[in-house]
């Protein structure tokens, strides 16, 4: 493994990311599974799968059918990515509000873990 890929939780408990792929079809939640598998697998993520939006945001790609599913997600210390959130991509950029929710996670988690 050259990565881990873990979820993050608030602070009450809820996560996000997880309520994400518990709405996905199985199909979907297959290929999204998939992705994440190669993440954490390959030195070299192709930018089709996981591409640098803005101050270490990242972005995982899912395409399926006419769809783009998108996690976003940071890096924590020692190879960690930590998935913030998802949501299904209308537009051909990615929403600023979305990215801002996933720094204000990253922001919590780094306050939370001293990081």
């Amino acid at each position: 493994m050259v990565r881990k890929v873990d979820f993050y939780h608030k602070v009450n408990g809820d996560c996000p990311v997880q309520e994400f792929l518990d709405s996905l079809s199985g199909k979907v939640a297959q290929k999204v599974g998939w992705t994440l598998e190669l993440i954490e697998n390959q030195r070299f993520v192709p930018a089709k799968c996981l591409e640098h939006l803005d101050d270490g945001i990242y972005e995982v790609r899912v395409k399926f059918g006419s769809d783009i599913f998108r996690i976003l997600c940071f890096f924590t210390g020692g190879n960690v990515v930590l998935l913030t959130h998802g949501f299904v991509k209308k537009t051909q950029k990615t929403p600023p509000g979305e990215i801002d929710m996933a720094k204000k996670y990253r922001y919590s988690y780094q306050r939370r873990y001293r990081i």
